[in-house]
């Protein structure tokens, strides 16, 4: 791109008469075409990064790791901003300073000078790091953690980790059905074929005509309707692996 453009000058110069003396306007629009063009072409693969990365981290480490890199992220994306917009604003004032004239080791040195070429070249970098590839952190940070809210939903299904404290918590135990559902991918509430996910949303009488249905023998059934109260309220035992048992108590 930097050699297409470097011809595309030479062009104009060389078929555009009087540019030089302002009498010859240059065709100002090829080049910011160039321009435009590369700088496309050189973002595709930062731009594809950003949106793969969290899908890719997040579908084999789970959505811990996914959280843990999307604060990284916006930690990491913050600081790196502000020293590229502090330093690209050191560098262009650090030019401009040579205009009024700054003492070098005693001796007053202005513009035109080895110093003041050194600051110029010095602001060919801070200028884009002020105002392009600073400012370009705030899209990392927000495009890397949009992705990863967007995905967040598929991922709780499939990497859900609650054991069986968390599941005898009272919290847990407020809602029965999402207790129960907790403990049913522990296989903790399984008794025979007895479903006791089901049956911690039925009544006792819904439960027996349940195991009936299924053909559960009667050592199963009188297990299932062990975890009933007299008055007939879910209340998952002991040898219920624990499940509910603090929660439903209360």
């Amino acid at each position: 791109a930097a050699m297409d453009m470097v011809q595309e000058v030479r062009r104009q110069f060389r078929e555009i008469p009087g540019i030089m003396e302002g009498t010859g306007k240059p065709e100002y629009g090829k080049c910011v075409d160039i321009s435009t063009k590369a700088a496309l072409r050189e973002m595709m693969l930062p731009g594809a990064i950003t949106i793969i990365t969290p899908i890719i981290l997040g579908l084999l480490m789970g959505p811990e790791a996914l959280g843990g890199y999307m604060a990284g992220v916006c930690v990491s994306g913050v600081l790196w901003a502000i020293f590229q917009n502090n330093a690209g604003g050191a560098w262009d004032n650090a030019k401009k300073s040579f205009e009024a004239g700054v003492v070098i080791n005693g001796e007053m040195t202005y513009k035109g000078s080895d110093a003041h070429k050194a600051a110029v070249t010095g602001d060919t970098v801070g200028d884009p790091f002020k105002d392009t590839s600073g400012p370009s952190m705030n899209i990392l940070i927000k495009l890397t953690c949009l992705v990863g809210l967007v995905i967040a939903p598929i991922l709780s299904d499939g990497h859900a980790t609650t054991d069986k404290k968390a599941c005898a918590s009272k919290e847990m135990c407020a809602d029965k059905a999402s207790c129960a559902a907790a403990c049913k991918e522990q296989n903790a509430t399984m008794v025979g074929k007895c479903d006791m996910s089901k049956c911690a949303t039925m009544t006792k009488e819904e439960c027996a005509k349940m195991c009936d249905s299924l053909g559960c023998s009667p050592e199963e059934k009188e297990k299932c309707l062990s975890h009933y109260d007299k008055d007939g309220k879910f209340i998952a035992s002991k040898d219920a692996a624990g499940c509910c048992a603090e929660g439903d108590k209360k």
